[in-house]
C-alpha cells in the first residue's frame, strides 16, 4: 500500500507537552493511517549547508529550545533509526545526499509524532533541509523521494506555513491579518494542487512577512513534490501567538 506525506506545523515547543484540539487532531492523523515501516522526517530545525541523511540505529533526542518548563526537557520519545530507509534515499538521491550522525530528532519531529504516533515504535530517520536550495529545488528533490512511499515508508515535514519568530505575541490566541491572509492563499493553493503559487510563494502579498527566513516553508516543498497531485486533508488549519499558522496536510490518505 502506497503511504500517504505528512506536512505537519509545529509552532511553540509546547504542543509536544500540551493536550488540546490541535493534539489531539494530531493524535487522529496518526490514528488514521497505515502504520509505516518507517518515517522520513524532514524538520525545518535541522538546517543545513547540505542534503543530510542519519544513519544511526538509536538516534539521540535533541531538545534544540532554551527557557521552557522542564516538563518539555523530560519528555522521552526514544526511537530507533531505520538502515534500510537509510539506504533507500541514498540509493534514490545518488550524490546529492551524505550521511551525517552528528544530530538527531529534535523538537521539530517529536514534538508532533508523540502525538501522532505516541508509542514511539516507527524507526525515525532524518532528512536535513538544505539552505542551498531553493524552492524549486527542495520541491525536485521531494519528487526524487516519492517512491520510498511504495516501499511503506511515511514522508513527513515539520515546519510552519506561517513563522515569524520576530512577530510573535505571545498572548495572542489568534493569527494577525497577515498570517490569515497567507495561510489561506498557500492551502488554497495546495488543496488545488497549484503547486507553481506555493513554489514562487515569495511573489505573494504577505510573503516577507510570513516567511522571513525560509527554513520552516521548505520542508513543505519537499513534501508537495513528493506527494504529486494526491488528494489532499487539511488539519490544524489554526493560527496563533500573531505570527505562527500550524496548517497541515495529509496527502494521499485512503
Amino acid at each position: 500500500m502506497k503511504m500517504p506525506v505528512i506536512f505537519s506545523g509545529h509552532g511553540s515547543p509546547m504542543v509536544a507537552i500540551e493536550n488540546n484540539e490541535i493534539t489531539q487532531t494530531m493524535n487522529a492523523i496518526g490514528d488514521s493511517i497505515e502504520k509505516p515501516k518507517a518515517i522520513l522526517a524532514i524538520s525545518a530545525h535541522w538546517y543545513t549547508d547540505h542534503t543530510s541523511i542519519q544513519s544511526v540505529a538509536h538516534p539521540k533526542q535533541i531538545y534544540d529550545m532554551y527557557g521552557f518548563p522542564k516538563e518539555l526537557y523530560e519528555l522521552q520519545y526514544p526511537v530507533s533509526g531505520s538502515a534500510p530507509l537509510t539506504e533507500s534515499v541514498r540509493s534514490l538521491l545518488g550524490t546529492e545526499v551524505t550521511i551525517d550522525d552528528t544530530w538527531g530528532i529534535d523538537h521539530g519531529t517529536w514534538s508532533v509524532l508523540v502525538h501522532m504516533f505516541p508509542k514511539a515504535d516507527i524507526p525515525v530517520v532524518q532528512l536535513s533541509v538544505n539552505r542551498h536550495l531553493d524552492p524549486q529545488q527542495s520541491y525536485a528533490l521531494g519528487q526524487k523521494l516519492e517512491p520510498l512511499r511504495d516501499q511503506g515508508y511515511l514522508i513527513f515535514g515539520s515546519g510552519n506555513v506561517v513563522h515569524n519568530l520576530g512577530r510573535v505575541e505571545w498572548d495572542n490566541p489568534d493569527g494577525t491579518e497577515m498570517t490569515h491572509r497567507f495561510n489561506d492563499a498557500i492551502t488554497h493553493a495546495v488543496e488545488s494542487h497549484d503547486h507553481a503559487s506555493i513554489i514562487h510563494y515569495d511573489t505573494l502579498p504577505d510573503a516577507v512577512y510570513a516567511v522571513p527566513t525560509p527554513d520552516h516553508f521548505l520542508p513543505l516543498l519537499y513534501c508537495l513534490g513528493a506527494a504529486g497531485n494526491d488528494p489532499v486533508t487539511v488539519f490544524n488549519n489554526v493560527c496563533n501567538l500573531g505570527s505562527m499558522a500550524m496548517t497541515g496536510y495529509v496527502f494521499g490518505k485512503k
